[in-house]
């Protein structure tokens, strides 16, 4: 136990456990889930209970884990920028279809802010909590940013995002189910404003199509989140 609280206290330590913890849990959480494709066992949805219940079982607090793997959280920069390279080689496509998934952003935009804002107020969850749920619907590294720019907390931001994209996959797959959508830029829109990473996950192995679309649609979400959060921080002071 000695040791333990020793490594526990050692910044240096520190960071090497959460961060073995952290991609350990992830590795292992992937093959899994390319051996059973379940929607409970996503590494997204498996990795951070996991992680969870190591910090818990050592007693340790969240403060501690970020600390530690803080940066993991700033390789989401780099990820950003290299969200270009996609939208440059499906430029064509963008050309073809601009006004369809202009208004489809829009629309999916603005019903997931409203949809936020309507649960938040429904609930009685407070200003900042309601500020961190309001970009959800968008991925990760976009999601951190709007909400910094809108008063919330950055990363109670990132698990919203995390709980919306599982959800947003399996609930697209119901959709999926009951509505005859033959066209593949629908079904890859579908997943890629509603569920983000998790969905153009899914949406690949759907199609070649469909994961395309879903990952060109929600990088473009992300961007137009990103440049109308100025106007959002505006509207809500």
């Amino acid at each position: 136990m000695a040791g333990l609280r020793q490594i526990l206290s050692e910044p240096a330590l520190q960071a090497l456990l959460w961060s073995v913890v952290t991609i350990g849990f992830y590795w292992v959480a992937k093959r899994v889930y390319r051996k059973w494709p379940r929607w409970w066992l996503m590494p997204l949805a498996v990795t951070p209970i996991l992680v969870a219940t190591v910090v818990l079982s050592l007693h340790a607090t969240y403060h501690d884990y970020i600390r530690g793997t803080k940066w993991l959280v700033l390789l989401l920069g780099p990820a950003t920028v290299a969200f270009a390279i996609p939208i440059y080689e499906q430029r064509a496509l963008i050309r073809r279809h601009w006004p369809v998934l202009l208004i489809g952003m829009i629309a999916g935009s603005v019903t997931a802010v409203a949809s936020s804002w309507a649960l938040a107020r429904l609930v009685g969850l407070d200003h900042t909590l309601l500020l961190s749920l309001l970009p959800r619907s968008i991925s990760t590294p976009f999601a951190m940013e709007v909400s910094g720019d809108i008063g919330g907390v950055p990363d109670l931001t990132a698990v919203f995002v995390v709980v919306t994209g599982i959800a947003g996959a399996v609930i697209g797959d119901m959709i999926l189910a009951r509505v005859p959508l033959r066209s593949a830029l629908a079904r890859g829109a579908l997943f890629g404003v509603g569920a983000h990473g998790a969905g153009t996950a899914r949406a690949h192995q759907i199609g070649e199509t469909e994961g395309a679309v879903a990952g060109l649609v929600m990088i473009l979400v992300g961007l137009l989140n990103v440049l109308a959060a100025p106007l959002v921080a505006h509207l809500l002071q």
